[in-house]
C-alpha cells in the first residue's frame, strides 16, 4: 500500500476530529454562555483547553472503537473501508452543523464504519458482538443522563426551595465554570478517542502495527485537531441546545452538566464510546423536566430526536456509496 494513501487517512481522521471540535462545543459550553456565567470567547478557549486535556487522559474507547465494529487485521481493503467511512462521517456532521442540529458525532462514525465495512468486505466482516455493545453504549446512555439530570435538579430545587433566586442565580453563575470545566474535560476523554482509534484501525489494517494500541503521535494529532476545532465554536448548535430546548438558568445549567459530565466520565471509564451530544442533550431534557415538564419546548426535543433515529441508517448507506464510488473511481 502506498504511504499517501494511509497519510490521507491521517488527514481525514484529523478533519473529522477538527469538525467534532467545532460540531460538539456546544456540548460543553452552551449552558453556561446561555446564562453569561461565561462570555463565549472565554469559554470557547476554556473549553478547547479542557478538551484537549481529556483527550491526552485515556486511551481504552480508541480501543473500543477501534476493534469494536470490525477486525482490521483481517479486511482486505481496510485503509479504503476507513477512507470512505470518514468521508461520510464528515458529510454527516457538516450537514447537521449547517442546519443547527445537536446529531451525534459518535453515530456518524460508527454507522459510517459498519457501512463501509459490509460494502468493502461483506456482512459477515462486521464484529456483530463488538457492534452491539456499542450500540448499547450509545442507546442507553442518553436514558441515564435524562434520570441524572432529572434527579440532581429535582434535589437542588428542594434544598434551595425557600432560597432567595437572586442569590441561587449569582451563586449557580459561578459554579457553572466548574462544571463547564468538568463537562469540557469529560467530552475529551471520549470524543477525541474515536480519531484516535479510527487512525490506529487504520495502522493495523495496512500491517503497520499488530495491536490497538495508541501511539503518542495520534494521541497528540487527535487532541490538537480537537482542541483546535473546539476554537472554532459552533454557534448555531449553541443556539440550539442553549435557548431552543427551555429556558436555561443558572442552577439548570449547573445540573445539566454535572449529571452529563458524570455520565460521559463514567463511560470513558468503562472504555464504552457514547454520543456526547445525545448525552449532554438528554440532560438538559432531564433537567428542564424537573424544573417544569411543560417548560421544555418538546417540539424542538422531538426533532432532535429524529435527527439521532436516522443518523445511523443514513451513515451507513452513505459509506457504502462513498466505498463503492472509490472502488470504481481507483478499481481497488
Amino acid at each position: 500500500m502506498e504511504l499517501y494513501v494511509l497519510w490521507i487517512v491521517v488527514f481525514l481522521a484529523l478533519s473529522f476530529d477538527f469538525i467534532n471540535g467545532f460540531h460538539d462545543t456546544a456540548n460543553a459550553i452552551a449552558t453556561s454562555v446561555s446564562t453569561r456565567a461565561l462570555k463565549p470567547r472565554v469559554a470557547i478557549l476554556m473549553a478547547a483547553f479542557m478538551n484537549f486535556a481529556g483527550a491526552m487522559t485515556f486511551t481504552g474507547v480508541a480501543k473500543t472503537i477501534g476493534g469494536g465494529v470490525a477486525n482490521p487485521a483481517d479486511l482486505q481493503y481496510g485503509v479504503e473501508i476507513v477512507i470512505a467511512a470518514l468521508v461520510s462521517a464528515i458529510i454527516w456532521n457538516l450537514v447537521t452543523w449547517w442546519f443547527g442540529i445537536p446529531s451525534s458525532s459518535s453515530h456518524a462514525l460508527i454507522g459510517s464504519l459498519a457501512g463501509a465495512v459490509i460494502a468493502g468486505a461483506g456482512l459477515s466482516s462486521v464484529n456483530s458482538s463488538g457492534l452491539i455493545d456499542i450500540m448499547k453504549a450509545l442507546l442507553i446512555s442518553p436514558l441515564i443522563a435524562f434520570t441524572v439530570g432529572f434527579i440532581i435538579m429535582w434535589i437542588l430545587k428542594r434544598v434551595f426551595a425557600k432560597s432567595s433566586p437572586h442569590q441561587i442565580n449569582k451563586g449557580f453563575r459561578s459554579g457553572q465554570i466548574i462544571t463547564a470545566m468538568f463537562q469540557s474535560y469529560s467530552h475529551g476523554t471520549n470524543d477525541a478517542q474515536k480519531a484516535m482509534g479510527i487512525i490506529v484501525f487504520a495502522l493495523v489494517a495496512a500491517g503497520l502495527q499488530d495491536e490497538m494500541e495508541v501511539p503518542l503521535w495520534v494521541k497528540i494529532s487527535a487532541a490538537t485537531a480537537m482542541a483546535l476545532g473546539t476554537s472554532i465554536g459552533g454557534w448555531k448548535i449553541i443556539k440550539t441546545m442553549g435557548t431552543k430546548i427551555f429556558k436555561i438558568e443558572p442552577i439548570n445549567g449547573f445540573a445539566a452538566d454535572m449529571g452529563s459530565a458524570m455520565v460521559i466520565i463514567t463511560a470513558t471509564l468503562l472504555h464504552l464510546p457514547v454520543s456526547t451530544t445525545h448525552v449532554i442533550t438528554s440532560s438538559i431534557l432531564g433537567v428542564g423536566s424537573a424544573k417544569r415538564f411543560s417548560a421544555v419546548r418538546w417540539s424542538v426535543a422531538g426533532r432532535i430526536v429524529i435527527a439521532w433515529i436516522i443518523t445511523i441508517p443514513i451513515t451507513v448507506v452513505v459509506a457504502m456509496l462513498v466505498f463503492w464510488l472509490i472502488h470504481a473511481l481507483f478499481l481497488i
